[in-house]
């Protein structure tokens, strides 16, 4: 290059060298993962200890691009383990709760009542969808969680009975679900996180085209649908008799229904159940559940406020995760029984304010859940890996 073509570098340019990024442990920026650059903190911790005094952020943000893939075991078997040596009285706790039986025929006949009571208005006038909304979607909502406590046979002793019962508390839904929902929901709880067998788990579709405000906003709206269709999907069942009775009981009330007083009773029954799982304070529990917050890589969060009353304590999700056979009634008592152990677990402390802060929070959202590879799939990895070593150790040999 000739001296008159030379040009001098800025001194910008040695007063600010380019960032080596590969000290940055993945962050983009060099203010990622800074207290001030982030969300404040959306879980507390009911008994801070030196590890997490439930204010501060204690792991960094999760990349928004994947879920969070998990090789270690779900928590909560160990959990039961670690909680039945140290406190072997909690076996008392399980077992039906008679009382059961008795909210659910009062909530049926309420939303019954309801239905009847709204037969000659419009279902698009104020009263009816203020009924619908705040009525039947609480009511509906709690007959969900209703059908999730008989779903673990805690109504009644016998399976029968609690399948049958399961079916009546269905029928206010409007639409035929909790025979499914049983093999579903039982896989959830045996193979928590694993992909393609927890339905759920978001999907890889979801996670391409909800992972954004307004995707988490028709998300937040049509998470029932989401619910109900996902898991069809996913991982279709095998139909058998309880299925049957379950769509034939549902056909027929709905039937009776509308043959005896028109369509605007089951309008209002579909209208509660469209509530009870979209913008609706007791909905936030289905996000609250188990996405995953403050980057941290727990999968199960409690809820302990008063919500709770309305939803068989649902929210305590970590003490039900870890003692399924412990009824609505008695999971405060789990936690009372073993406090060195829930009350150090980061909780939620508001449900509605999950949903706000699912929605306007850039670092929760569709990609914020914990998955691990099923053992099918983790077989066929390993194959394929001692496999491809094969490969490589016989080319080795021949060179």
């Amino acid at each position: 290059m000739s001296a008159g073509k030379y040009r001098p570098l800025p001194p910008s340019h040695f007063s600010h060298p380019l960032p080596d990024f590969s000290l940055y442990g993945g962050a983009e920026s060099l203010s990622e993962g800074k207290k001030s650059a982030r969300a404040p903190r959306r879980t507390t911790v009911q008994v801070p200890t030196e590890k997490d005094n439930g204010h501060d952020h204690i792991a960094p943000p999760q990349n928004p691009a994947d879920y969070l893939w998990l090789m270690t075991e779900e928590p909560h078997r160990t959990r039961r383990m670690e909680i039945l040596k140290a406190h072997p009285e909690v076996t008392k706790l399980m077992g039906h709760e008679p009382l059961t039986k008795y909210v659910v025929l009062g909530v049926v006949s309420l939303q019954l009542y309801c239905a009847f009571a709204l037969r000659h208005t419009h279902p698009l006038s104020p009263l009816f969808l203020a009924c619908a909304y705040i009525i039947g979607g609480t009511a509906n909502h709690n007959l969900f969680l209703a059908i999730h406590e008989i779903t673990h046979n805690l109504a009644f002793k016998g399976i029968a009975p609690n399948k049958l019962f399961a079916i009546f508390a269905n029928l206010p839904i409007g639409i035929p679900y909790s025979v499914m929902f049983k093999g579903y929901h039982m896989e959830h709880h045996k193979y928590l996180g694993q992909d393609t067998i927890d339905t759920d788990l978001p999907t890889r579709l979801e996670l391409v085209f909800l992972n954004n405000v307004l995707g988490k906003v028709f998300f937040a709206t049509f998470q029932i649908f989401f619910y109900a269709l996902r898991p069809g999907i996913v991982r279709a069942q095998r139909l058998n008799h309880w299925h049957f009775l379950n769509f034939a009981a549902q056909i027929i009330f709905n039937y009776l229904l509308i043959t005896n007083f028109g369509w605007h009773p089951y309008m209002y029954l579909l209208f509660s159940s469209f509530f009870a799982g979209s913008l609706h304070p007791c909905a936030g529990h289905f996000i609250a559940e188990h996405y995953l917050w403050d980057g941290l890589e727990q999968e199960t969060y409690s809820y302990y406020g008063p919500l709770n009353i309305l939803a068989y304590n649902v929210g305590y999700h970590n003490e039900h995760h870890d003692f399924p056979s412990i009824p609505w009634t008695r999971l405060p008592a789990l936690r009372a029984l073993a406090p060195e152990v829930y009350e150090s677990l980061p909780s939620h402390p508001s449900w509605p304010m999950v949903i706000v802060n699912f929605i306007r929070d850039k670092e929760v959202g569709i990609f914020a859940r914990a998955k691990r590879l099923s053992k099918a799939a983790r077989a066929a990895a390993d194959a394929a890996a001692k496999h491809g070593n094969d490969e490589l150790s016989e080319s080795d040999k021949s060179e």
